[in-house]
């Protein structure tokens, strides 16, 4: 398998495109937080990125976006875990106006995890404590083992989705909450969107694999140095960046809409999906 290093190194004109991908996304919000973040109270604002963090599987970027604001102005700030709970029916009456019958593998799933998420603010705000106390006073690993708490949220290595939140949690915005953590001698690996696979077996490393064919651990492996060549003291936002490549958005890829034009793009000239204007 080719080296990120070789790969920046022999294909250096379309490494420097990438990075300036990256860099012109570093300020688009993080789906999750784009809706989390209009929480007033720091507790709500980590209590619905969790939530989001959980719902992002099998749905689209623009989905996941309409959903959680769907959600949020139906049961805003702390009705995600004040008791009573909403019921089940109500729950899913606003993901199926949001979905209007498109398929969604976690759509039954949302009521437990809607509950669970509740049922985990209410456990870590006990004895007049709170979830900002909950986060600040905890290590990346420890944080990562209490979300296993959450209905969905993963139980095994590598919770992906686990990372993700602690990800949200401490990055900056408009990537993160900015929350501090403890120190952590190691961080998770940071979560493979789509669009970093789409990335890497199109035009990154991946191109010279069967990308597909690699193991779990050899995409995890190849995606992270990919990050951290590209961004050696922020790969989060190298992460974050590629997430937008050729992801479908309302009606274009979010990445065309954002550059208006693909002759824009950085990487218009190595990408077969550009559109020839």
């Amino acid at each position: 398998m080719i080296s990120v290093k070789r790969f920046a190194q022999s294909e250096a004109a379309l490494f420097k495109a990438t990075q300036d991908f990256v860099q012109s996304f570093a300020e688009v919000t993080d789906p999750i937080i784009f809706i989390s973040g209009k929480a007033k109270s720091v507790q709500a604002k980590i209590a619905w990125t969790i939530l989001g963090s959980t719902l992002f599987q099998g749905i689209s970027y623009t989905d996941v976006m309409k959903l959680m604001g769907a959600l949020y102005n139906a049961f805003p700030e702390e009705k995600l875990w004040t008791l009573p709970v909403p019921k089940e029916e109500d729950i899913l009456a606003v993901a199926d106006q949001i979905l209007q019958g498109t398929s969604w593998s976690l759509r039954e799933h949302l009521p437990g995890i809607f509950w669970s998420v509740g049922s985990f603010v209410r456990h870590h705000q006990k004895d007049g404590r709170d979830l900002p106390q909950w986060a600040t006073e905890r290590t990346a690993e420890e944080i990562w083992r209490d979300l296993g708490e959450v209905y969905f949220m993963g139980k095994g290595k590598p919770r992906p989705k686990a990372a993700a939140t602690i990800y949200r949690l401490i990055s900056p915005a408009p990537l993160g909450l900015g929350l501090t953590i403890q120190n952590s001698p190691k961080m998770p690996p940071i979560p493979l969107s789509m669009g970093v696979r789409r990335y890497l077996s199109i035009l990154g490393p991946g191109k010279y694999e069967k990308f597909s064919e690699l193991t779990p651990d050899e995409k995890n492996k190849m995606a992270q140095d990919v990050f951290h060549e590209l961004s050696s003291k922020t790969p989060n936002v190298a992460a974050h960046g590629l997430q937008f490549f050729l992801e479908s958005g309302t009606k274009e890829f979010i990445c065309r809409d954002h550059y208006k034009v693909c002759s824009k793009c950085p990487l218009y000239e190595y990408c077969k999906y550009a559109i020839q204007k």
